[in-house]
């Protein structure tokens, strides 16, 4: 299986990329092919000793993250991004991975890869660890702002498909995030979605609200890009507060002091906590398209960008876009 990686993306390229690419070699039965300034890659990879399974394409260009996407990936043909997007659709690579700008790779992708016939629009799913048995899928989380209900619900069709095929979640839970459980609560995009949510072949639970995202209530939770990016970022937020707190109580090792329950609640804290930490899972995944995308945090460290790596080895294996194609989806 071999991955490319965007080795110019994100705020720790490339030093960071790299070093997670080698982890990601070392650690699973997978094949990196970095894309960049080869000269620069070539000479962080000297750095390291005994590395086999990384290889480099070269890429002239970058996208940085303040550009406008489309004029940059349009006006910028051999930057990483539009390579790295160029080798899966050329079928050289089984996946991409890159924590650059979400809209540039989103762009490369649409322009480079088809979208599977009957999808509306491409949709970013993120995977989340939200303190249940097994992870949370979170679809849209920044794609399309704004959205029709025919959109969520293929959304919510796509994502089914990923937690089957990668999570092996046997009958995912669908939520719809409202402001409120009852069916006729929420904006008209929200009620004319639940309908047609229902009538889906999905097991859809209704909607959830804000307080049941970490209570583990749905396995999908399905929304407009603009309120699921909020929504990822303010998990993300509220893990980064929490754990600087829990690094404080080590260094005065706090934990020393406590004993029965308390000492159990603050365990029981630190692992939820962990869960909630982005680079556990490295990125989400762009379906819609005929191709294995998946995008990275922008902050993302050698941690994160191996186990984004995994995450993209994962769906390859798992054949996503191949079920993705053969799915039967709700048309408008």
């Amino acid at each position: 299986m071999i991955i490319a990686v965007d080795a110019e993306g994100g705020d720790y390229a490339p030093r960071e990329i790299v070093k997670g690419a080698i982890e990601a070699v070392r650690a699973y039965p997978v094949e990196v092919v970095l894309v960049g300034r080869k000269s620069i890659l070539e000479m962080l990879l000297r750095r390291y000793s005994k590395v086999s399974g990384v290889s480099i394409v070269d890429a002239t260009e970058v996208v940085r993250g303040d550009e406008e996407p489309i004029q940059a990936v349009q006006s910028k043909p051999n930057s990483s991004v539009v390579v790295g997007a160029k080798l899966v659709r050329d079928g050289i690579v089984d996946g991409f991975v890159s924590a650059g700008s979400t809209g540039a790779t989103v762009v490369a992708s649409f322009l480079n890869l088809k979208m599977v016939p009957c999808i509306e629009r491409m949709a970013l799913c993120a995977v989340a660890d939200l303190n249940q048995p097994q992870p949370t899928l979170i679809v849209d989380v920044g794609v399309n702002v704004n959205c029709k209900p025919i959109f969520l619900v293929q959304f919510a069709q796509l994502a089914n498909i990923l937690a089957k095929q990668v999570l092996a979640i046997e009958s995912p839970r669908v939520g719809l995030l409202n402001v409120g459980e009852e069916e006729v609560k929420g904006s008209t995009l929200a009620r004319e979605a639940y309908q047609m949510l229902k009538k889906a072949n999905l097991n859809f639970i209704g909607n959830v609200e804000g307080f049941d995202v970490l209570r583990g209530k749905a396995d999908i939770i399905v929304t407009d890009g603009f309120t699921g990016n909020v929504l990822i970022k303010t998990i993300e937020g509220y893990s980064e507060v929490v754990q600087e707190l829990l690094e404080l109580g080590e260094m005065a090792q706090i934990d020393q002091y406590l004993t029965g329950p308390a000492l159990a609640q603050y365990v029981q804290l630190a692992s939820v906590v962990r869960k909630l930490d982005y680079t556990q899972y490295g990125g989400a995944c762009l379906l819609g398209l005929e191709g294995n995308i998946v995008i990275a945090h922008g902050r993302s460290r050698a941690a994160a960008i191996r186990n984004a790596i995994y995450l993209a080895y994962l769906a390859a294996r798992q054949g996503i876009v191949e079920a993705v194609k053969a799915g039967t989806y709700v048309t408008g």
